[in-house]
C-alpha cells in the first residue's frame, strides 16, 4: 500500500470540533496520535508478511479493506452519518482509492518477496517525489529544499537497494511499481483536498479496496482451513489497519499536518524493530544508512511545507 501513514499530510483536516485544551497539549496529542498510528500500521505490515507465506495477497487484503471498512462505519457511523459518503467529485475520489488498491498489491507482491523493513523503506519514496512532481503538475512551488529533499531521498533508496545488497529484483521492481500507484494516489489525494473531507476519502479508500479485493478473494481460496493463530491475526488486521487511520485523522484535528508530517517516519523504525523481532531480518549497515537518508528527506519534505505555509 501507500504506506498508510505517508497519505494523511495530502488530504484535508477533518471538520470534527476538536476539545478544547490547550495548544502545546493538543500538538502533543497529535504527534502521540500518529507515532500510535505508524506502529499499528508497521504491525498490520508485519502480520502480512506472516500472513504471505502461506495465504495470497488478494484473500489477506480483502480481510484487511473488509474489516477496515466495518471499523470505520463502527467508529464514525454514528457521528458521522451521510459525510461519510458525501462527495463532491466522486469520480476522482474513486480513482483514488483504485490507486490505493494497485498500491496495496504490489506492496503485498513486493512484502512476498523482500524483508519487512527495505520494503516499507522502498515505499516512502513515493511522499517524497511528490514534491517534485507537485511543481510541474500541481503549480507548487519546488525550491532548494524540496529539490535536496528529493535527491536526499533517491540516495537512500539506493543504498538501501544497491546492487550486491542481497534484495530480490523482481521484489525492488513490484516495489518501485507501489511507489508510482502511490504517488498517483498522494497527487489525487492533493488535488481533492480543496473539496472533500478527510473521513469521506478514507470511507471510499477502505470500501471500494474491499469490493476489489473481495471479488478477487473466492479465485485464491483453495479450502484451507486457518489455524486459530492465523484467524486471529486475520481479524487484526481490520482492527489495526482501522484503529489505525482513526488515530492518523483524529491526529490532524490537534496539530497542522507540517509538524505531525516528520511523526510518520517512525514508521520507518517500527517496521525495522519488527522485522528483527518477528522475521529475524536486519538491514546491514548500508541499508540502515539509507533508511536513515530516507527519513531526514521525508523530515526536510516536511520543513519546507511548513516554510511555505508560513
Amino acid at each position: 500500500m501507500p504506506t498508510d501513514a505517508a497519505a494523511a499530510p495530502d488530504v484535508a483536516p477533518d471538520d470534527t470540533p476538536a476539545p478544547a485544551v490547550k495548544s502545546k497539549d493538543r500538538r502533543l496529542l497529535g504527534v502521540i496520535l500518529v507515532i500510535a498510528a505508524t506502529m499499528l500500521f508497521a504491525i498490520n505490515d508485519a502480520t502480512n508478511k506472516h500472513l504471505l507465506a502461506t495465504y495470497d495477497v488478494p484473500l489477506i487484503a480483502a480481510v484487511r479493506y473488509i474489516g477496515q471498512t466495518l471499523w470505520i462505519l463502527a467508529l464514525l457511523g454514528p457521528s458521522q452519518g451521510r459525510k461519510l459518503v458525501k462527495t463532491q467529485r466522486t469520480f476522482l475520489v474513486i480513482v483514488r482509492s483504485l490507486c490505493l488498491v494497485v498500491a496495496s498489491l504490489f506492496f503485498g507482491l513486493a512484502l512476498q518477496r523482500m524483508p519487512l523493513a527495505e520494503t516499507t523503506s522502498i515505499v516512502y519514496l513515493a511522499p517524497i517525489l511528490v514534491v517534485l512532481l507537485a511543481g510541474p503538475l500541481l503549480g507548487e512551488r519546488i525550491g532548494a529544499l524540496g529539490w535536496v529533499a528529493a535527491f536526499s531521498g533517491f540516495a537512500g533508496v539506493i543504498m538501501v537497494v544497491r546492487p550486491g545488497g542481497g534484495l530480490d529484483p523482481i521484489g525492488v521492481a513490484l516495489a518501485a511499481s507501489n511507489v508510482g500507484a502511490s504517488v498517483a494516489y498522494y497527487l489525487l489525494s492533493r488535488i481533492l483536498a480543496k473539496t472533500e473531507q478527510t473521513l469521506a476519502m478514507l470511507f471510499y479508500s477502505a470500501l471500494v479496496g474491499g469490493i476489489c479485493f473481495g471479488l478477487a478473494a473466492p479465485f485464491y481460496w483453495f479450502g484451507s482451513v486457518p489455524s486459530l493463530l492465523d484467524l486471529g491475526l486475520f481479524a487484526s488486521l481490520g482492527i489495526t489497519a482501522g484503529i489505525g487511520h482513526y488515530c492518523f485523522t483524529a491526529a490532524y484535528r490537534y496539530a497542522e499536518a507540517s509538524l505531525l508530517a516528520p511523526a510518520t517516519y517512525m514508521h520507518l523504525l517500527w517496521a525495522g524493530a519488527l522485522g528483527w523481532l518477528a522475521f529475524g531480518q536486519l538491514p546491514d549497515a548500508i541499508g540502515i544508512a539509507g533508511m536513515v537518508v530516507i527519513g531526514v528527506a521525508g523530515v526536510l519534505a516536511a520543513v519546507r511545507s511548513r516554510l511555505k505555509a508560513r
